[in-house]
């Protein structure tokens, strides 16, 4: 039987790992469909629903037959000479071959033979493979959806009343499993799985299921049947967005500018937890409001999974909403139970800041002597002491002897609030408590920034630190983790960077080009190398020549993500420039120049060139950018060193005031009589003060071709390189 109908499966279990449940059931649902797709017990067009609450995984899909439709399989057994004797009688290969594919030796009578290509010919085999059932489809289906579930951690548990038996078994799986149910249309599908054998019935709500048990009636009726009967929300997406919009009108309720704070990670967490959500509007002293807010959000967001209320202005209010798992006609003990529950937090946090100011951030620098950093590199003390030589220096390339000092100040005192109570118990929190201490401790708001921002950016998209004694200090630190870990041989690999190497390269990256700081790259990983001089085991040479290369890579994929092309990234960072400041505006002028007309010729022109002296520095010693007007005998080439001439100091004059695009425009002017140089002169002659000439011309040309960015890289993939 063929005939489609709509298909569910629900696996019904005690509560599952909240910050996995979101992929558990989009892993179930897909792994199960991908499997009926591969089975022919889906049409064509046939659609996978996902549904997962915190106890339950289940799919609909829509379009599942009850029997797959017959194949027609084709094997290829063996050549002729082989299969068949001289009488063209079956041999006992052919025999053998065709008693493992389930045929008797009637079979070879009707084996269809084609050619080889060879010469020869092939026997092969048809057959028609009749196609699957649902029952035993499904079932394997099922067993690799549980089997490639990405369980965070598996428990073994016993089969419910086998315990007694002495033949009991056991069951791996993420939590135990107390039900199963297979619907095709209103049919059961006879699947087992965890010990479990499919029905139709299953559980809704702990406490304000209307019915116990959910008896669903057919597949498509799953959703409904369970929200009315059972209270439950099937579809995650679904109670998700419930949760997001009760939260926003909750958050009007309080005030007209009122809004819950914006947490994603927070609202999936939560969609995890619920199984029919109602959200409350709870309140906790003002008293409590004089403890910086970032550790209040944390503390009810981390501990509570509370949403903390903002004013307009992004201050923090002593209202907080809850979403609750039951709703009672009368709400107020579960609003008490909550601020009853919050209170000691807050308290808690209220404490470890008032205990914190008692000891300056100055008074706690002798303590991270104490506190190991790595193993191979020391303690944070030596750590701070590296970070504040490589701030000095670039403090002083950037603003002298104030920004040094300030920076030298913010550098010493960035990781004091490792020590403190508020860290130690959120480690979410470090620099921005060092922020506040700072400014309790009377320091400058300059100070008080930096230590704040000097993590900055600390993630993809994160603001850059504000002001430039933050940056100075942020540059410094990342600098020092970098080269620090290169130098010992701890990169990153594959998808393990355990020191986040790749971030802080970006961070470089980001606060070099953002903040257009006149840095050079190569000089500041000297300056942070040279740090670590009389470190065990530290290898100044690949600490810096690695690195430059690890931060290009990463500044290559950056501008890629940006919108710019592969050819265009790398023109620019083929030539490594040291400034990377500089190249936002390399970049703008090689896509300017690529959209003129004569770019692709003098692109493909510069690649020939690049060639032709490669070929040439193989054979003798390096090609010298000196041209001879005396040797200069054909008219292409007189024509062509008479345009550098005046294209050349221009583009020159040009590339030194920072005007790069007008700079590679200029050499538009050298397409024609390139082109004519390459039709009519032989660069390689034989008389060698000729050839050794006009390999200079070429040279000086590429020189200037290649100062912007490596014009070459802009050829086409498929342009043909041609020998002079």
């Amino acid at each position: 039987m063929t005939t489609a109908s709509n298909l569910l499966v629900e696996l019904f279990v005690e509560e599952l790992p909240p910050r996995a449940l979101k992929k558990l059931g989009e892993s179930f649902a897909g792994v199960l469909f991908d499997q009926l797709v591969a089975q022919g017990l889906a049409l064509p067009d046939a659609q996978v629903q996902p549904f997962a609450t915190p106890r339950r995984l289940a799919a609909h899909v829509r379009g599942v037959l009850g029997r797959a439709r017959e194949r027609a399989v084709q094997h290829k057994l063996m050549p002729v000479s082989v299969g068949l004797d001289a009488q063209g009688q079956p041999t006992a290969a052919l025999l053998k071959r065709l008693a493992a594919l389930g045929a008797d030796a009637s079979a070879a009578a009707s084996l269809r033979r084609a050619p080889d290509g060879k010469g020869g010919e092939v026997l092969f085999f048809d057959s028609v493979v009749p196609g699957a059932a649902l029952a035993d489809g499904l079932q394997k289906a099922l067993d690799e959806a549980i089997a490639k579930l990405p369980i965070p951690k598996v428990m073994t548990y016993q089969l419910e009343g086998d315990c007694d038996l002495p033949g009991w078994s056991s069951v791996r799986f993420v939590r135990p499993a107390h039900g199963l149910v297979a619907l095709h249309g209103s049919a059961v599908v006879p699947v087992k799985a965890l010990g479990l054998t499919a029905g139709r019935l299953t559980r809704g709500h702990r406490f304000e299921a209307v019915a116990d048990p959910v008896t669903l009636p057919d597949a498509d009726s799953y959703a409904v049947v369970l929200e009315q009967q059972g209270a439950v929300i099937a579809s995650f997406a679904a109670r998700k967005a419930s949760i997001a919009r009760q939260l926003v009108a909750a958050a009007r309720q309080v005030g007209a500018d009122c809004q819950p704070v914006d947490d994603d990670a927070l609202l999936e967490e939560v969609t995890a937890l619920v199984e029919r959500a109602r959200v409350l509007v709870c309140a906790f002293e003002p008293e409590f409001l004089s403890v910086p807010q970032e550790c209040l959000i944390l503390t009810m967001k981390a501990n509570q999974k509370y949403f903390p209320l903002l004013a307009a202005n992004g201050k923090l209010m002593n209202r907080f909403l809850v979403v609750s798992n039951i709703s009672p006609d009368d709400a107020s003990a579960v609003i008490a139970g909550n601020e009853r529950v919050v209170r000691p937090r807050l308290a808690d946090a209220k404490f470890f800041f008032e205990q914190d100011r008692k000891k300056t951030l100055a008074a706690r620098v002798p303590g991270l002597d104490k506190v190991v950093y790595h193993h191979q590199l020391g303690s944070q003390g030596e750590r701070v002491e590296r970070v504040r030589a490589i701030a000095r220096a670039v403090g002083q390339q950037l603003g002298g002897a104030a920004l040094a000092q300030a920076a030298d100040v913010a550098a010493q005192l960035a990781k004091a609030d490792l020590l403190t109570d508020m860290v130690g118990e959120f480690p979410e929190l470090q620099g921005i408590m060092g922020g506040y201490y700072a400014r309790h401790d009377g320091l400058g708001e300059d100070i008080a920034l930096a230590i704040e921002d000097h993590y900055k950016p600390r993630f993809a998209g994160d603001d850059l630190p504000r002001g430039s004694v933050g940056v100075v200090v942020a540059l410094a630190d990342k600098l020092e983790t970098l080269v620090g870990m290169f130098g010992i041989g701890n990169l990153p690999t594959g998808d393990k960077d355990p020191f986040a190497l790749r971030r802080h390269a970006l961070g470089v990256i980001r606060m070099l080009t953002e903040k257009a700081l006149p840095l050079d790259l190569d000089v500041l990983i000297a300056q942070a190398a040279r740090q670590f001089d009389g470190i065990g085991g530290f290898d100044a040479a690949r600490a810096t020549g690695d690195l430059a290369g690890f931060i290009y890579e990463r500044l290559s994929g950056n501008l890629r993500e940006q919108g710019y092309s592969a050819q265009e990234a790398d023109a620019v960072l083929a030539l490594a420039p040291r400034r990377l400041a500089a190249v936002p505006h390399l970049l703008q002028a090689v896509r300017a120049f690529a959209q003129l007309p004569e770019a692709p010729a003098l692109a493909a022109a510069n690649k020939r060139i690049g060639n032709i002296l490669k070929k040439a520095g193989d054979a003798q010693a390096v090609v010298d950018a000196h041209v001879s007007e005396l040797l200069l005998r054909e008219p292409a080439e007189k024509a062509l060193f008479a345009a550098m001439q005046g294209a050349l100091p221009r583009a020159d004059a040009l590339f030194e005031a920072g005007d790069y695009t007008a700079s590679l425009q200029t050499l538009a002017v050298l397409r024609a009589p390139v082109d004519t140089f390459f039709d009519q002169v032989m660069v390689n002659a034989e008389q060698p003060d000729l050839r050794l000439n006009r390999q200079g011309l070429l040279k000086t040309l590429h020189l200037a071709m290649n100062r912007v960015a490596d014009l070459s890289r802009l050829a086409a993939a498929e342009a043909r390189q041609e020998t002079p």
